[in-house]
């Protein structure tokens, strides 16, 4: 039996052609594809629409709470349909021609060297930003690429495993919500794969490689905002990473340093991103 794959994307204020081509490259690898929309403004009632005459089912919600909703959303019509996996993309990612079916494939190989149960998530080993290719650490597991997290963007997750542990955190809203998926999949006992040889196209903010003591790193470019909530979104986490891998938790430590450094001094509105960073540090307690 073939596995089934139903592509979630979330979208807000999305452009009108970039998500309509992407949903069409979806329709052609995926079995079904859900749009679910966090409130976007009346512009964008018709593009929706037109994604329905495509085939995909679109869900529109009525206030803004985050992308974790969203991708709940496609979750949810992913268990009600049926489906094995599901497959979360962002508004501004491509997805190349065999994406979905090479996912599948590396997921149907790692469940047969580690066991159904054990393969929570798949994904690209790479991703094609404008600024360069990223890729994750990675170690082997009886011949198997995994990693400790992924972006959810042009991830494959096992349908059974997300529902085992809750889905997305809405919580979190925004940042660290695919790092907290990857979390709680690793503690019950999942694995996260990656598809080596696979490669997604995806804007990481609006950010720019700049070289800092002689190493390439990425400058996100993300707004004041943003930088609140990544930076307390990623605090919140540390305690738990930590237990399950303090090398994991201090590289991820590291990075956002790294980011918030470069955010206060080589980006636009450096005084509001310290500001707002600072704000991640000391956050109000959780509603």
């Amino acid at each position: 039996m073939i596995d089934r794959v139903l592509a979630g994307v979330p979208t807000y204020r999305p452009d009108p052609d970039e998500l309509g081509t992407l949903v069409e490259a979806l329709i052609a690898q995926a079995d079904e594809v859900v749009v679910a929309d966090d409130a976007s403004p009346c512009t964008a009632d018709d593009p929706l629409r037109r994604l329905s005459t495509l085939g995909a089912y679109v869900v529109r919600h009525d206030r803004n709470a985050g992308i974790a909703r969203s991708l709940n959303a496609g979750l949810a019509k992913a268990a009600d349909l049926g489906m094995d996996w599901l497959l979360t993309v962002d508004q501004d990612s491509a997805i190349p021609a065999g994406y979905v079916p090479d996912l599948v494939a590396a997921a149907m190989q790692a469940q047969d060297v580690l066991g159904p149960a054990g393969v929570g998530a798949v994904a690209a080993g790479s991703i094609d930003d404008a600024s360069g290719q990223l890729s994750y650490p990675m170690h082997l597991l009886d011949g198997i690429p995994v990693t400790h997290e992924v972006i959810q963007t042009g991830t494959l997750w096992s349908v059974i495993a997300l529902l085992a542990v809750g889905g997305f955190d809405e919580r979190l809203a925004i940042d660290a919500v695919d790092a907290a998926a990857c979390l709680h999949l690793r503690e019950a006992g999942y694995h996260v794969v990656l598809a080596a040889d696979a490669a997604i196209g995806h804007h990481v903010g609006s950010g720019r490689q700049v070289t800092v003591l002689g190493r390439s790193v990425l400058a996100s470019g993300h707004s004041p905002a943003r930088r609140t909530t990544m930076v307390r979104n990623r605090l919140r986490l540390f305690p738990a990473e930590f237990a399950q891998s303090p090398t994991h938790a201090l590289r991820t430590l590291r990075r956002i340093a790294m980011s918030t450094a470069l955010a206060v001094t080589i980006e636009d509105q450096r005084w509001a991103k310290a500001k707002a960073s600072a704000r991640g540090l000391f956050p109000a307690k959780h509603r």
